[in-house]
């Protein structure tokens, strides 16, 4: 017997969700792991964002059509896809994506991205890239049209992300550097002998395309947004918020809550720097590490170096504190290509693990790299944090849906599980070296002030009358670096950088310690349920192994295993 769309169950629903949205955006394919349509780019128009917004909505009316569902896998896929569509149709529907211009989430950073993830074995990996490039023009000539959409309506990127992400752009296309090539160039560079004259070409075309966005951004969408403020308000806010977190909240409750956090860390910091450095204050005995403590020298001993923490960090942990399937225990240190954003990223394994789970460090052009603050970011990008996440969901994606395991997936659930894995870490006694435990802490840290920049400065909000820093004003961009720069260790780059993603991508960096705050809940849920039955390494593999949730759901669930 033949299924009918309306008697389709909420993981085939979804499923086919995620096959319609790859054929409409082929990077999500290739991120998948999958090889149909590498040889093109999204259409990132006006007409291609509706068409991705008409699937949402076909897909929500035939999530309508197929009534309750009483199995509990069925049922969290169910409200996971309702409540990711409709957070996603509300951006869409605001306009949003008419003016996306920030420093890691544009389609130009979509587009040169995806060439990090492509195949190269074999010259039909080589002209399937040489293809893609041939498509960066028309790709960003769609979000060029798109951005001009948004000047029509006036819907504007605010002037600090536009000459930012024209930086960057600057950058990935510099002929200056040592090779005397663009990024793509270079790419194309490294390809196939045979194939050396096309992908040449191709290269070239490609270039071709990011300056010209970068010219067009320069010099026809930068005149036109000045004066654009950075803050976007409490309804554009909120929006955005129920984006990255899969929850509705209360703005004003987190931003208290923030300052809570902040005041904690700011005790906690001071003990532990007097551990480092007698007599120092917690920014001085960070500046004491940077300079006398433990460091790696050369790009190539700082991979190594970072591979061999994760490595030992799964042979410490697997079968100790969790069981760990043989491809979850492969994973990659890479290093950045020039023009990323300044923090370390994830990329997670291709569905088939023939493509593993990738941590990756912009070095920032530095040569010498303190181990203070890379021992507790790289428990918190590789294991157990993103990695141990992402890569059980790929494991487990046949007993869920595809679409739990990757499309689906909400920012505050993976950064809360990732900050999470940080406290894990400091509880099992792997952070017991003062200099190691006070970079955790100064990470800590940073998630506690994006609560309060983030919030504070979009919806410029009164600093409170208990705070150590300018009490009674509201936030400003520059009082928010100020801020950053007294109670954060990290370079002057860094948090420069910082500053520019929380205007540029309001309410996702908040996400970090509100998840984390949402997992130590269920954590807490669940044990006190369980009383001294509780297992803590069957309790993380199941909550590792559910799959994407919002933050309005996760605790729930997590208190339920």
């Amino acid at each position: 017997m033949s299924t009918t769309a309306d008697s389709r169950l909420p993981r085939q629903i979804a499923d086919a969700y995620v096959d319609a949205y790859t054929e409409l955006d082929p990077t999500a394919a290739t991120y998948l792991g999958l090889r149909s349509g590498q040889d093109r780019l999204p259409d990132y128009s006006p007409a291609g964002l509706e068409a991705v917004a008409d699937l949402a909505r076909r897909t929500l009316a035939e999530l309508d059509a197929c009534g309750p569902v009483d199995d509990d896998t069925e049922r969290r896929c169910a409200r996971l896809l309702r409540e990711r569509l409709t957070a996603e149709l509300a951006v869409h529907e605001a306009g949003e994506n008419l003016r996306q211009v920030n420093i890691l989430f544009s389609p130009a950073h979509s587009v040169r991205g995806v060439f990090q993830m492509m195949p190269t074995d074999t010259d039909e990996d080589w002209a399937a890239i040489a293809a893609r490039l041939r498509a960066v023009p028309a790709a960003m000539e769609g979000f060029r049209e798109s951005l001009a959409a948004g000047l029509s309506r006036r819907l504007l990127a605010a002037p600090r992300q536009v000459d930012t992400v024209v930086g960057q752009l600057d950058e990935w296309l510099d002929e200056s550097g040592d090779s005397g090539r663009s990024w793509f160039a270079e790419l194309a560079a490294g390809g196939a002998e045979a194939l050396r004259d096309e992908l040449e070409a191709a290269g070239a075309e490609a270039t071709a395309g990011m300056s010209a966005l970068r010219d067009w951004l320069r010099d026809v969408y930068a005149p036109a947004v000045a004066g654009t403020p950075d803050g976007v308000g409490r309804e554009r806010y909120a929006r955005w918020a129920r984006y990255y977190t899969g929850s509705d909240l209360d703005l004003d409750e987190a931003y208290a809550w923030g300052w809570e956090e902040f005041h904690r860390l700011n005790a906690e910091m001071r003990v532990e720097a007097e551990k480092v450095l007698p007599g120092a204050t917690p920014l001085e005995a960070l500046a004491h590490l940077d300079t006398a403590g433990q460091a790696i020298e050369g790009v190539d001993a700082v991979q190594q170096w970072l591979q061999a923490l994760m490595d030992d960090a799964i042979a410490a942990l697997d079968g100790t504190h969790f069981d760990l399937a043989e491809p979850v225990r492969r994973v990659e240190s890479r290093i950045a290509p020039p023009g990323s954003a300044a923090a370390p990223y994830y990329t997670a394994p291709s569905l088939d693990f023939s493509r593993p789970g990738r941590t990756w460090l912009p070095t920032l052009g530095e040569e010498r790299f303190p181990v203070w603050d890379l021992v507790s970011t790289w428990y918190h990008e590789g294991v157990p944090g993103h990695h141990l996440q992402l890569a059980q969901w790929v494991l487990v994606a046949d007993r869920l849906s595809r679409y739990q395991a990757t499309l689906g997936r909400v920012s505050a659930n993976l950064e809360g599980w990732a900050l999470y894995a940080e406290r894990l870490m400091d509880e099992l006694g792997f952070l017991t070296d003062p200099g190691h435990r006070l970079g955790y802490l100064n990470a800590q840290m940073l998630r506690a002030t994006r609560v309060v920049l983030d919030i504070g400065m979009h919806l410029a909000l009164p600093i409170p009358a208990h705070s150590p820093f300018r009490p009674g004003e509201r936030w400003t961009p520059e009082l928010g670096r100020e801020f950053f720069g007294l109670y954060n260790g990290f370079s002057a780059a860094m948090l420069d950088s910082e500053l520019v993603r929380y205007l540029g991508i309001p309410g996702q960096a908040i996400g970090y310690k509100l998840g984390e705050r949402a997992w130590l809940a269920g954590r807490a849920a669940a044990r006190k349920a369980h009383g001294d039955s509780f297992d803590p390494k069957a309790w993380h593999m199941a909550a590792l192994s559910q799959g994407s949730l919002g933050l309005d759901d996760l605790v729930d669930e997590l208190s339920r295993l």
